[in-house]
């Protein structure tokens, strides 16, 4: 008799619909994929039962209202929601669905968040102690409520004994995945991720988002220029001094205003675009050490470790083992 593996959603007024359809995807495509044999059933489980309207306006319609969820769980999953502020979005936290999901968890073998939901997550308790990942959005607002939790704004998402935290919108993608991985094994998962056309089944450890995209725009135009320009000359001469020539300013003026707009030293954010060219080029190709450092940049084999190690923690070969997508 096959496995029957219950996963419940939880949803909720404006919850992100890409948060309950994506997972639920994953899902069903590993159940026609394994003819049957995956066993998932999944529910979606809201305040009352009926219809909820999701942040895009599309409706859905729940199976069970959350009173009348019981029994044994395989699956916790809890999407999230954002209030729009001047200063960006805000994770809604309802507390209504912090306290089922609280009084849920220990019913399930797992608990997993999408997106904003690991907000949801950490007011019911369930993150403190943990490593955690959210939306970078919200990612600072998560580790100011929730100073128990160390917060990580850049995987894609991670895994804490049986607590799972995923990144922001596409990346419950790649959690859903990962999740089909740990039950059905790699091949099966790869098999989904064939079917959704995902051009890369992509682990956790990875960034959410490339150097550029994870600092705001500049202020000013001449900044944000300058920006394109070290992403298109990682092998020249990026020093400050070359950069502030560039510019037209002093070293210790630029040094001053590129931080103010940026966040970063100019040295620091070089480093930091040459080490993510240097992931695209261990993921996607067979070049050999010496030449990876060379094209980003970073000048020997040695530089490249080094600066591997301290902006993510591990080696040039160890990375291309873990996320090299090519065969």
């Amino acid at each position: 008799m096959a496995t029957t593996r219950r996963i419940v959603i939880a949803v909720f007024p404006d919850v992100d619909l890409l948060d309950v359809t994506g997972p639920a995807e994953v899902f069903a495509l590993a159940n026609r994929e394994t003819g049957g044999a995956a066993g998932y059933r999944v529910q979606l489980a809201g305040p009352d039962s009926g219809v909820i309207t999701t942040s895009a306006g599309v409706r859905l319609v729940t199976d069970l209202a959350f009173a009348d969820v019981d029994g044994a769980l395989d699956t916790l999953l809890v999407p999230g929601a954002v209030d729009l502020h001047p200063d960006g979005p805000v994770a809604r936290i309802d507390p209504e669905v912090v306290a089922w999901v609280k009084a849920t968890a220990p019913l399930a073998r797992r608990v997993a968040s999408v997106c904003v939901g690991a907000h949801v997550m950490a007011a019911a308790g369930l993150l403190d102690g943990k490593t955690a990942t959210t939306h970078w959005s919200t990612a600072a607002q998560l580790a100011a409520d929730h100073p128990a939790v160390r917060v990580d704004p850049d995987p894609i998402f991670v895994r804490c004994g049986n607590v799972w935290t995923g990144a922001g919108i596409s990346a419950c993608m790649d959690l859903s995945l990962a999740l089909v991985a740990e039950d059905l094994g790699e091949e099966v998962a790869l098999a989904v991720a064939r079917q959704l056309v995902m051009y890369l089944k992509r682990q956790g450890g990875q960034s959410q988002f490339s150097v550029p995209l994870s600092r705001p725009p500049a202020s000013r135009r001449d900044i944000d220029e300058l920006r394109l320009f070290i992403a298109d000359h990682l092998d020249g001469d990026l020093s400050t001094a070359a950069l502030a020539a560039r510019m037209c300013l002093s070293e210790r003026h630029f040094a001053r205003v590129f931080r103010q707009e940026t966040g970063d030293t100019p040295a620091a954010y070089v480093e930091a675009a040459r080490v993510e060219a240097a992931r695209r080029l261990l993921e996607s190709t067979d070049e050999p050490l010496d030449r990876v450092a060379a094209v980003c940049g970073l000048g020997s084999v040695e530089t490249l470790h080094r600066a591997m190690r301290k902006q993510i923690g591990t080696t040039p070969a160890a990375y291309r083992r873990r996320f090299r997508t090519t065969v």
